[in-house]
């Protein structure tokens, strides 16, 4: 086999260190000796004479080596030297040749370009080579074993495309040209009916060289040049003493060996040996920079998220636990109370059992004294254990305000971590200036224009991961400019435009977001082109009429161009497929403005960062959703009318403009319309960048701080899923932009509604289609005692009853102003409002008072019942109550409020 690459790594260092020396005869035979190895590795064989003559080559430097640590420099034998320059071995044939793959396997061999590295770029183009060329192998060999699957094949197409412009950005012609050939024979294979598997197979081929060719100019950027310091004459003096210091001779030199070996020392460079290897460049104290992997930092920065994800969840324990402390005092207010009334029961009992014996003359019975005695001591004994749970209360609510304070402080930790990190991760979109430059620069040349490019905003830092993503299809937008819209400059003076054409990129932060402008001066697009070569490609139909915008949108269609010919930067259909691709994939949108003869603009709106955002949750039916927060512009409280009127005219009003206006649920695929909660419905208006949109909510849950999780690649290019995040409960909820849920639905949606007023309207109020089956009764239990609220609300609640509480009137009034129960079960003894004067609330109000009313007390006699019934209470549950009464009580209530009999 050939030698490998062991020895060319041997031999090239071997090269640089002794040229470094000034040895130049061994470093002429180990550079020979270099080339011939990359030479016979390039033919992947080795003839039978070659190992002699390498073996040979080693010999010969192993003996100079040793006389140079005796002293002596020897010189390199010319033979040896042009045998290794002479030699070249045979190129090895390609396994299975057909005259088809042999027209494909030396497609590359004429390519006469010449490579113009650039050292600044190179390196990058190198990060994104490691990530395309996997793809591009994986991508092939499924072809190359499904031949029948096109997808594969334009997955190919896809990769080169972006691979070749980055290639031929950074300096990389020939390897730019060999992915470009690489292109055009896939899409000749493509051109078939069929494809035999023989066909794809030398393809392969094609794809080892393109990353053998890559790997070869990436080990030569890597390796240092060779260093060729000028060589001082025999005897000439060297600088400043015309002796070599210490530590430029070798240890025998300063031991007096030197004389005695007669080495001329002048050979060497004393400059280079006196300063040794390179030291690092030292920085500044607290300047230094540490390299960290990308993926550790994806890392920490989700390890952060955990982190607040956790103490969300402790933030919701401990309001937990603050509630609960919150019903121990009101219990223990309520023990307080009811140990006094105890008391002054007992006393006022045993003074009238006193004055009646004294009236009937009869002595006092010790044993009454005793019983008194023994009830005050059971009084004293009951008031003492309620100090004692007072005290322990009080207690569990110092450590609960402390824990609540290590929280807080624990999540501004939190958060300025997040920030940190996040920052690390953030980069300025001025450090694409120079690669887009260099884009700029290429195309022009290769297209005859003559284009300057603005960059405004370039200080704006994004996201490192939204950048590196959008790199390629930056370029794509770039290119797109000046190929389609930019007009040649005989073109443009005609016209009356500047000679040189403008391209503009001007970044615009929105909130969370940063819009991208890629605006030209150039022609526009060209719909009438655009229309024609869509109804030749089959992506419209013959008689259909489109708006511009559909037209305009036509150009994000996969495998759609209207260039004339193929050429390396224009005609694929691939670029604006991979824009529009890669921006949905963030969570982003697109937008297209053109005027014909005045130019194009595309606005790309992007997060900044992907990994912690603000959110408010709303609700819309079951499902809970999440909205970046920098999104909600404001929340309304409107009357139903209004709402049903908006729904009628597929717009709301705002501040003099006419908001489109949806149902939350119709954007994400539920009914057309929601129903009406109560006398008043949420409208949450929502802004991204220019565009507003309103929609009808069922509930606004609130704010919150939240971990964006990566969606995957199932998820990832669903039009306005941003993300997925979790609540503090542990449940999985979404995170929409309705603005973008919109411009995908909206259309959809809007016509959902409109058969639906045309078919299902009843009355003066809109249902939904189909009808959505009824939410389950709720029930509003109230009652001073938690125990009581609790065990009712299980009780209901296993029985499929939606179960709200309130501990006194009061809190029963504040919850039918947020929803109007089915039916109440309230209790009469309560503080601040006792169930007597709750209910003569409700009977006051006229939308309320058909509400059915069931009392469940101890109070049974007679005369409360009586009262009960003057007030117009349906129902009298006496406590302790049986469960079957109650909830065949409540299941004919709930649905059927007929008063009792």
């Amino acid at each position: 086999g050939p030698p490998g690459e062991t020895p060319v790594v041997l031999a090239h260092s071997l090269a640089g260190s002794s040229a470094t020396v000034g040895f130049d005869d061994l470093a002429t035979l180990a550079r020979s000796l270099e080339q011939a190895l990359v030479r016979s590795n390039d033919s992947r064989s080795l003839q039978p004479h070659e190992p002699a003559l390498y073996t040979q080559a080693a010999d010969d430097i192993r003996r100079m080596l040793h006389q140079f640590a005796a002293g002596f420099l020897v010189p390199a034998r010319e033979d040896l030297v042009r045998r290794l320059d002479e030699h070249r071995p045979e190129p090895a044939r390609p396994l299975r040749a057909t005259p088809r793959d042999a027209v494909l396997l030396s497609d590359d061999d004429d390519i006469d370009l010449e490579d113009a590295v650039d050292a600044t770029l190179f390196p990058v183009f190198g990060e994104e080579a490691g990530e395309h060329l996997p793809v591009l192998q994986a991508s092939m060999r499924r072809w190359a074993e499904e031949p029948s699957d096109r997808a594969a094949a334009a997955a190919c197409l896809r990769t080169l495309h972006t691979f070749k412009g980055a290639a031929r950005l950074a300096g990389a012609m020939r390897l730019g040209e060999m992915a470009h050939r690489l292109e055009a024979a896939i899409e000749r294979l493509l051109a078939s009916e069929s494809i035999a598997p023989a066909e794809v197979e030398p393809l392969l081929w094609r794809v080892d060289a393109l990353e053998s060719a890559f790997q070869a100019l990436q080990d030569d950027a890597r390796a240092p040049a060779p260093s060729m310091p000028p060589v001082a004459a025999p005897g000439a003096p060297t600088a400043a003493t015309g002796v070599a210091s210490p530590e430029a001779a070798p240890p025998e030199a300063a031991d007096g060996a030197a004389d005695a070996l007669g080495i001329d020392w002048s050979r060497f460079p004393r400059d280079v040996a006196a300063r040794g290897p390179a030291a690092p460049s030292q920085a500044p104290a607290g300047v230094g920079a540490v390299r960290v992997k990308s993926t550790l930092l994806d890392r920490l920065v989700n390890h952060a998220g955990e982190v607040s994800i956790a103490r969300t969840r402790i933030e919701a324990d401990l309001a937990q636990v603050k509630s609960s402390l919150g019903d121990l005092a009101d219990n223990l207010e309520r023990l307080r109370a009811q140990l006094r009334d105890v008391e002054v029961q007992a006393e006022s009992q045993i003074g009238s059992r006193l004055e009646a014996a004294k009236a009937a003359a009869v002595e006092f019975d010790p044993l009454e004294l005793d019983r008194f005695t023994r009830m005050q001591e059971l009084t004293r004994m009951m008031a003492e254990s309620v100090a004692d749970v007072a005290a322990v209360q009080r207690s569990l609510q110092r450590s609960l305000q402390s824990g609540e304070d290590q929280v807080a402080l624990q999540g501004r930790l939190t958060r300025a971590l997040q920030d940190d990190l996040m920052r690390t991760r953030m980069v300025e979109f001025e450090s694409l200036s120079d690669r887009l430059y260099r884009v700029l620069r290429q195309t022009a040349k290769e297209t005859g224009r003559q284009v300057r490019l603005d960059i405004v905003g370039g200080t704006i830092e994004i996201d490192r991961g939204v950048l590196e993503r959008m790199t390629a299809p930056f370029e794509h937008l770039l290119r797109n400019s000046i190929v389609h819209g930019i007009e040649p400059p005989a073109q443009r003076l005609a016209a009356g435009k500047d000679a040189t054409g403008l391209v503009r990129i001007q970044l615009v932060p929105e909130g969370n977001e940063v819009a991208i402008d890629f605006g030209d001066d150039g022609a526009g697009l060209d719909l009438d082109r655009i229309r024609a070569h869509a109804r030749a490609a089959g992506l419209l139909a013959a008689d259909a009429q489109p708006s511009d915008d559909d037209v305009a949108g036509l150009i994000f269609a996969p495998g759609f161009s209207t260039a004339e010919r193929v050429t390396e930067i224009a005609g694929r259909g691939i670029g604006m497929d991979v824009v529009r691709s890669e921006v949905l994939a963030l969570g982003g949108r697109i937008q297209t403005h053109s005027v014909r003869g005045q130019g194009a603009r595309f606005r790309l709106i992007l997060p900044l960062t992907t990994a912690v955002t603000q959110v408010v949750m709303l609700r819309c039916g079951t499902l809970k959703v999440a909205v970046p927060s920098n999104l909600v512009e404001t929340v309304r409280r409107e009357p139903a009318a209004a709402v049903d009127a908006a729904y009628r005219e597929g717009r709301w009003p705002l501040g003099g403009d006419a908001l489109p206006f949806h149902w939350l649920g119709a954007l994400l695929g539920g009914e057309a319309a929601g129903p009406a909660a109560g006398p008043r419905s949420r409208v949450v208006v929502v802004r991204s960048a220019a565009q507003r949109v309103a929609v009808h909510v069922d509930e606004v849950l609130g704010h919150q701080e939240v971990v964006v999780k990566n969606l995957g690649p199932q998820l990832a290019r669903l039009p306005g899923l941003a993300g997925i995040t979790l609540l503090a409960s542990g449940a999985i909820a979404p995170i929409y932009n309705p603005v973008a849920l919109a411009a995908w639905y909206g259309a959809a949606a809007r016509r959902r509604v409109e058969r639906l007023l045309d078919g299902h309207a009843t009355g003066g109020g809109l249902v939904a289609e189909p009808p959505a089956p009824p939410p389950p009764p709720l029930v509003l239990v109230v009652d001073d005692s938690l125990t009581v609220r609790r065990v009712t609300q299980r009780l209901l609640a296993r029985e499929g009853y939606r179960v709200a509480t309130a501990k006194d009137g009061l809190e029963a009034l504040e919850r039918i102003a947020q929803e109007r129960p089915d039916l109440v079960l309230s209790d009469i003894e309560m503080p601040r409002m006792d169930g007597f004067e709750f209910v003569r609330r409700l009977r006051a109000d006229p939308s309320l008072a058909a509400m059915p009313v069931v009392v469940i007390t101890s109070r049974i006699a007679q005369k409360h019942r009586d009262y009960a019934r003057e007030l117009g209470i349906e129902h009298y549950l006496g406590k302790p109550y049986g469960e079957e009464e109650l909830l065949s009580l409540v299941a004919r209530l709930a649905r059927d409020p007929q008063p009792a009999v």
